[in-house]
C-alpha cells in the first residue's frame, strides 16, 4: 500500500537486486524489467491507482456539496467533510505512489518516502474521523437534551484540527526513520515502513476499531431503551426521531460494518506477515481496504437526505417530491 502495493513482500534477493540504489524499484511477482531499462506495469499497481482516481474524484465530489451548501454547516456535516477529505488524500496518495514507482525516473526516496507519509496520514485521518463520526453519534443520543448547546461548531473544528495535526505528525514518521530503504532486511509488507512499525500501526488501528466498536454497543443499547419507553410512554408523536435514530443507527453500522470488512483483514494480515510472504497476498487485501474510501461517499450521499437534496439541487436545480420537509436531527448522519 505504501510505494505501490507492487513493492510489498518481495524477497530480500530482489530487493537488493539494483546494488547502490536503495530505493530503486523491486522485482517481484508484479514487476519486471522492461528491454528499455524501465519496469512493466503490474495488473495489481493499475487497479490501484485506478481505485484512487476514482476515490479522489467522488470524495471532491461531497466536499464541494459540503462547502457550497451553506445549510451544511452543522458539527456532523464538519465530520462527514473531515472523513472525505481524509479519503480524497487517500486516493490521491494511491495515484503518487504508481507515479513514484512508474513515472519518475530516476527514483527518488524523498518522493518515495513523501508518498507513503501521505498515504498514512490520510488513512489515519480515515479512521480518527470514523473514531470521531461514533463519538459524535454516542453523545447525541447520550446527551440529547444539551447535544447541541455542547457540541458547537467551534468546539468541533478545534477538535478536528487537533486530530489533523496528529495524523499529519503520523505521515511524517517515514520522513523522520520509520522507513526501511537504509535496511531492506527490515521491510515489513508495508514498505517502505519496518515490520517493528507495522506491528504498531497494525496494533493501534486494532484498539481504535475496538474502541468504536464498544461506542457502537452503548449507542445500540441507549436507541433500544428509547423505543422501549416510546412504545411503553405510547408517545406515538415521536415516531419521526424514532425512525430519525434507527436510520442513523443503520447508517453507522454500514459504515463500521464495511470498515471492518475492508480492513480487519489487512490490518492482520500486516501483523503476522513480513516481506517474504508472496506479493499477491499483500495485493489481494491492499486493494479492497483502499475500496472502504469509495464506499463511504456513496453511503452518505444515497443515505443522508440533506446531501441528496444538494446532489440533486447541483445536478439538475430542483429537488424530487419524495423529499422530507421534516428538519434536521443529529442521528440524521
Amino acid at each position: 500500500m505504501l510505494r505501490g502495493a507492487a513493492a510489498m513482500g518481495e524477497p530480500q534477493a530482489q530487493r537488493l537486486a539494483a546494488p547502490g540504489n536503495a530505493s530503486a524499484p523491486s522485482a517481484g511477482p508484479s514487476v519486471a524489467p522492461g528491454g528499455d531499462g524501465g519496469v512493466a506495469v503490474s495488473p495489481w499497481d493499475i487497479a490501484l491507482c485506478a481505485t484512487g482516481t476514482a476515490v479522489a474524484g467522488e470524495n471532491a465530489l461531497v466536499l464541494a456539496v459540503l462547502f457550497y451548501t451553506p445549510s451544511l454547516r452543522a458539527p456532523m456535516f464538519l465530520l462527514i467533510g473531515s472523513l472525505a477529505l481524509a479519503d480524497l488524500l487517500a486516493g490521491l496518495g494511491l495515484v503518487a505512489n504508481f507515479a513514484v514507482r512508474y513515472l519518475l525516473r530516476p527514483p527518488s526516496e524523498a518522493a518515495e518516502l513523501g508518498a507513503a507519509g501521505l498515504l498514512l496520514a490520510a488513512f489515519s485521518a480515515s479512521v480518527c474521523s470514523l473514531l470521531a463520526i461514533t463519538v459524535d453519534r454516542y453523545l447525541s443520543l447520550y446527551n440529547a437534551l444539551t447535544y447541541h448547546s455542547e457540541r458547537t461548531l467551534g468546539f468541533t473544528c478545534a477538535m478536528v484540527l487537533l486530530m489533523w495535526l496528529l495524523c499529519l505528525g503520523v505521515g511524517l514518521l517515514p520522513l523522520l526513520g520509520w522507513n526501511c530503504l537504509r535496511e531492506p532486511s527490515a521491510c515489513s509488507i508495508l514498505r517502505p515502513v519496518t515490520k517493528d512499525n507495522a506491528a504498531v500501526l497494525a496494533v493501534t488501528f486494532l484498539l481504535l476499531f475496538a474502541l468504536m466498536m464498544q461506542l457502537y454497543l452503548q449507542i445500540c443499547k441507549i436507541a433500544f431503551r428509547h423505543a422501549q419507553q416510546i412504545a411503553v410512554q405510547h408517545q406515538f408523536i415521536a415516531t419521526a426521531q424514532a425512525t430519525s435514530t434507527r436510520k442513523g443507527l443503520s447508517t453507522l453500522s454500514l459504515i463500521l460494518g464495511t470498515f471492518a470488512l475492508c480492513w480487519i483483514p489487512f490490518a492482520i494480515y500486516s501483523l503476522v506477515a513480513d516481506s517474504s510472504y508472496p506479493a499477491v497476498y499483500t495485493y489481494s487485501l491492499a486493494l479492497p481496504a483502499t475500496c472502504n474510501s469509495l464506499i463511504n461517499p456513496i453511503i452518505y450521499a444515497f443515505r443522508n437526505p440533506d446531501i441528496q437534496k444538494s446532489l440533486w439541487l447541483a445536478c439538475c436545480g430542483c429537488v424530487p417530491s419524495t423529499f422530507s420537509a421534516r428538519p434536521r436531527t443529529s442521528s440524521d448522519v
